[in-house]
């Protein structure tokens, strides 16, 4: 289990003011490579109303603490990590959506691929998200 002192250092690197809020829904959002929807957060954390989360989520997202990839199951996914310091599309990941459970996976190991745009288009983000059968329910 991570101490908090990790959760205030990576609010602290990102600029956001610590909150017992924030500081609650960054350490929900820690599951690993898998997002989370504001669904998933408002269920894990049922105490905290939606519009605190939602808050939280787009305050996160504007210091780059956080990600979000639209998966095509209708509602945003979010997960830690992924935003870089410069913003660069071309370190962008691939993200996984599994058919059968539902969850979206970070592969951040799979970057996007780079593509050539022709003059005068100018790229400000890529939504890379790969649909299959994820391991655990494969078996």
């Amino acid at each position: 289990m991570t101490d908090e002192k990790f959760y205030l250092d990576q609010l602290e690197r990102h600029d956001v003011k610590p909150t017992a809020v924030r500081l609650l829904i960054l350490r929900a959002m820690y599951r690993g490579g898998e997002m989370v929807s504001m669904g998933d957060l408002g269920r894990i954390l049922p105490t905290v109303d939606k519009s605190t989360i939602s808050r939280t989520l787009s305050l996160f997202l504007m210091h780059r603490l956080i990600h979000a990839v639209d998966d095509g199951s209708g509602s945003l996914k979010y997960n830690v990590g992924g935003g870089d310091d410069n913003g660069s599309p071309e370190d962008e990941h691939t993200h996984f959506y599994c058919e059968r459970c539902h969850r979206t996976f970070c592969l951040e190991h799979i970057n996007v691929p780079v593509v050539e745009l022709p003059e005068g288009f100018r790229l400000t983000g890529i939504n890379y998200v790969l649909k299959g059968i994820c391991p655990e329910c494969g078996d």
